[in-house]
């Protein structure tokens, strides 16, 4: 890697880090994020509404199943790009 890339990272990490917290030069991982255990159908289909609408609140497309590398067109019965196991 070359030096000026490591620096440009560095400084990157560096302002991430000045965002969240102070008790570090660097923030690598993204805060917030923590692993949720999936214990119901509701919570799995709460999960799974969040991931498909992301691309509509991002503007991307109107409607989740138009987004072509989701699942959400397999769950609305258009099908995808691969087959989805549902629970």
């Amino acid at each position: 890697m070359e030096a000026q890339h490591v620096e440009y990272l560095l400084k990157r990490f560096r302002l991430a880090r000045l965002a969240q917290r102070a008790d570090r030069d660097y923030q690598f991982w993204q805060e917030g994020v923590h692993a949720e255990l999936v214990f119901s159908e509701a919570i799995m289909r709460q999960k799974l509404d969040y991931i498909h609408y992301n691309p509509v609140k991002r503007g991307y497309v109107a409607l989740p199943e138009h987004w072509r590398y989701s699942s959400a067109g397999f769950y609305a019965g258009l099908g995808g790009l691969i087959e989805i196991d549902k629970w």
